[in-house]
């Protein structure tokens, strides 16, 4: 247990200074392409649907969602993938962004709706842009992310592994391998 702690020290030590999950703070514009068209509400069927190619096709994978913005965006994106596709074809069209910026905010959005609405009414009102899109990409922040998720993960294999060989030990709630003392077993030591 001690070499594990002073490797996660040393590694610690190694990176002392990053913020390996922080969003990165970029100013960007809109597309640099002129967005003549973006998706458009189909009343009929209720949902937006994309106006070409470009617009339908992801700017990245569900890997990328869950480098960008962490766990919640990947898994709603594996269980929810017409919803979040419907989500990302409002924000194109209703934001006039182009695909990346539009996934990027929707990423953001599932990861933390408070914390995203409180970013966009500040860049409302002058705030720095946040760009979601590249977020967490450089490969600084993979690196780091890489390194933390297996960290993680080998903590989390070691303890559930343990528990279930019984190298931790187990202990049943219904009955405790220890009964609770008495109070004179707590002060056996008083006369």
């Amino acid at each position: 247990m001690i070499t594990r702690l002073s490797l996660l020290c040393v590694v610690l030590a190694a990176f002392q200074g990053v913020c390996a999950f922080a969003p990165a703070h970029r100013q960007t514009g809109r597309s640099s392409t002129a967005r003549g068209m973006a998706p458009k509400f189909d009343p009929t069927t209720q949902k937006w649907i994309p106006q070409n190619d470009e617009e339908a096709t992801p700017a990245y994978g569900p890997v990328g969602s869950l480098i960008r913005a962490g766990p919640l965006p990947f898994v709603q994106r594996l269980i929810n993938g017409d919803e979040y596709e419907q989500g990302v074809y409002k924000m194109m069209a209703t934001e006039k962004c182009d695909r990346l910026e539009a996934q990027g905010n929707m990423d953001a959005y599932l990861e933390n709706p408070a914390d995203w609405a409180v970013q966009k009414m500040a860049e409302k009102k002058g705030a720095p842009k946040r760009d979601y899109g590249t977020a967490n990409t450089s490969p600084k922040q993979l690196i780091l992310s890489g390194i933390w998720a297996c960290i993680v993960l080998y903590y989390g294999y070691d303890i559930v592994s343990g528990y279930v060989s019984g190298h931790y030990g187990f202990v049943d709630l219904m009955d405790p391998p220890i009964k609770n003392p008495s109070y004179k077993e707590y002060f056996s030591f008083l006369p």
